[in-house]
C-alpha cells in the first residue's frame, strides 16, 4: 500500500489510541512488521518526564517528538505516523510537532482536518490522511483543501461509527441504527475521488476489523486497505498498563456501550464503571485541569468527567476510575499475544515472518 510517497508491504494501518495506549512500542513494531504505526498525539505527555503537572501544553510537543524518536529506533526505515484530533486545543501544535518528529503521515479526525494542508505546508512529504464517515465529509474536506492549498488527500480513512472505538464522528442516535453502510461509504468515497478529482488513493477501512476474514472480506467489498486498534491492545507491544489489557479480556459483549464524550461526541467504551468516573472527577478535580479539549463541558459546566485524565487513569492501570476506550470487538481478546503474530495471522506468507523479523 502506498499512501503519498511512503509504502509499506502491507496494507494495515494500526490506529491511533489516545493518551498513550498506542505510544512507541506499539507503532514501532507495527512499522518493524511492515504495517503503518500510528502514535496518537493526545493526551502524549502525560505519564512521561516532561509533564510536571502544570506544563501540559509545553510537555505534549516535546513528548511527542520522544515518541516518534524511539518509535524510529524500533523501525529505522518503517512508516511511521501521528493521529492528530482536530478538537484539541493544541491541534495545530501537534500536527507541526508530528512533521518535526519525522512523522510521514497524519491521520486526522475527530473533526473535520480543514486547515490540515496549511499545518504542514513547510514539509510537503508528510502524507495527510483525514479520517470521515460519509462521502458527504470527504467532498467538504477535498473541495476545501484543493481550493485553499491546492492539496488533496493522499489517503482516506473511511470510520464506522457502528464498530469503532473510542471517539466516532457520528451524531449518538444514529449510530446501531442499521442506516450505516461502511463498504457502501467506502466506495462512494473512491467513485468521488475518481470520477471528480482523478485521484486513486487508498480508500482504507476502519472499524470492525479483527482478524484475517475481515481483512478479506473489507478487501473484497471494495476497501483498499484496514485500519485496527483494538485487536493490537492485547499484543505485549501495547503501551497500555496490563491491567489495561486484562480489562479487554474480562469483558463481554454487554460491557461495551456508547457515552457522550465532554468533547460533544460519542465514543465507545467499557461502560460500567463510567458513574464512578464522574464521582471521582467531581470530587477531585471540580475545575478543569488542562483545558486540553477546545470545547469541553467538563470545563464549561461540570458536566461528565475530564476525559484526557480518565484516559490516562485508565492507561496506567486505574480499572476503577479510568475510561477505557474500545471497539465493538473487544470481547474477543482471550490473551495476549504478539504484533509479529497478528501479522503472520493477517499475512502468513514467507514474506510477512521475513519483514517481520
Amino acid at each position: 500500500m502506498r499512501i503519498g510517497k511512503h509504502e509499506v508491504p502491507y496494507p494495515l494501518i494500526q490506529g491511533g489510541m489516545a493518551v498513550r495506549v498506542s505510544g512507541y512500542r506499539l507503532a514501532g513494531n507495527v512499522a518493524r512488521c511492515g504495517g503503518i504505526g500510528l502514535v496518537a498525539t493526545a493526551g502524549i505527555g502525560l505519564n512521561t518526564p516532561r509533564f510536571k503537572g502544570d506544563n501540559y501544553f509545553a510537555a505534549e510537543p516535546l513528548a511527542l517528538k520522544d515518541e516518534l524518536a524511539k518509535a524510529y529506533e524500533i523501525a529505522p526505515d518503517g512508516v511511521i505516523g501521528t493521529n492528530c484530533m482536530v478538537a484539541v486545543t493544541d491541534y495545530a501544535e501537534l500536527v507541526k510537532a508530528s512533521c518535526e518528529g519525522g512523522a510521514k503521515l497524519i491521520v486526522s479526525g475527530a473533526g473535520l482536518p480543514m486547515n490540515l494542508p496549511e499545518l504542514t505546508a513547510d514539509w510537503p512529504d508528510v502524507a495527510l490522511v483525514p479520517i470521515v464517515s460519509s462521502v458527504k465529509a470527504a467532498e467538504l474536506i477535498t473541495r476545501k483543501w484543493h481550493k485553499s492549498y491546492g492539496r488533496l488527500p493522499d489517503a482516506v480513512v473511511v470510520e464506522d461509527p457502528d464498530t469503532a472505538g473510542g471517539h466516532l464522528g457520528e451524531k449518538l442516535e444514529k449510530i446501531g441504527t442499521g442506516e450505516y453502510d461502511q463498504y457502501a461509504t467506502v466506495r462512494g468515497v473512491k467513485a468521488y475521488l475518481r470520477e471528480t478529482w482523478k485521484l486513486d488513493v487508498p480508500v482504507i477501512a476502519a472499524g470492525g476489523i479483527w482478524d484475517r476474514a475481515d481483512f478479506e472480506n473489507a478487501m473484497a467489498q471494495g476497501a483498499d486497505g484496514v485500519q485496527m486498534g483494538t485487536r493490537f491492545v492485547c499484543t505485549e507491544e501495547c503501551d497500555a498498563d496490563d491491567a489495561f489489557k486484562q480489562a479487554y479480556m474480562n469483558c463481554s459483549k454487554e460491557d461495551i456501550g456508547l457515552i457522550m464524550s465532554p468533547a460533544g461526541l460519542p465514543g465507545r467504551a467499557l461502560v460500567s464503571n463510567v458513574p464512578a468516573i464522574r464521582e471521582h472527577d467531581l470530587e477531585m478535580t471540580p475545575t478543569c485541569p488542562t483545558g486540553c479539549l477546545r470545547k469541553c463541558t467538563y470545563k464549561s459546566e461540570q458536566e461528565r468527567f475530564c476525559i484526557v485524565h480518565a484516559l490516562d487513569r485508565a492507561q496506567r492501570g486505574d480499572m476503577e476510575t479510568g475510561l477505557v476506550f474500545c471497539g465493538s470487538n473487544a470481547w474477543k481478546a482471550t490473551r495476549i499475544e504478539t504484533v509479529q503474530g497478528i501479522f503472520d495471522e493477517f499475512f502468513h506468507d514467507e514474506a510477512a515472518r521475513a519483514v517481520c523479523g
